[in-house]
């Protein structure tokens, strides 16, 4: 991998990081408790239930995913390793890691898990 591809990808991360924090931020809004005097009727009230729990999944999703970038953002210049298949050690496509930073894989040891 370049210096020049390298410090795309390290752009691409603070962009993503910044886009996951406004997320997570709106997704903390949607998950807040359903007061137990709202006027709802059961189904509506049941669906809003299970709308939250979609939201705390996407939630902690949106949470593990923000930290593995803070990390990668934090080790990419020490890490010789970065970019290199952890199963098979061929370099992932330039390509991947721009849209999922945190690949480890390559796309075809990734598709054979």
């Amino acid at each position: 991998m370049t210096t020049s591809q390298k410090e795309q990808i390290k752009e691409n991360i603070v962009e993503h990081i910044a886009s996951l924090e406004k997320e997570i931020a709106e997704l903390q809004e949607k998950i807040r408790p359903i007061s137990p005097d709202c006027s709802l009727g059961d189904l509506t009230r049941f669906e809003m239930m299970h709308e939250q729990d979609v939201f705390h999944k996407a939630l902690h999703n949106s949470q593990i995913r923000l930290g593995r970038l803070r990390h990668i953002l934090s080790t990419i210049d020490e890490n010789d390793e970065y970019g290199s298949c952890a199963e098979c050690g061929e370099d992932i496509l330039f390509e991947r890691l721009l849209l999922l930073p945190e690949s480890t894989h390559c796309r075809d040891c990734a598709s054979n898990k």
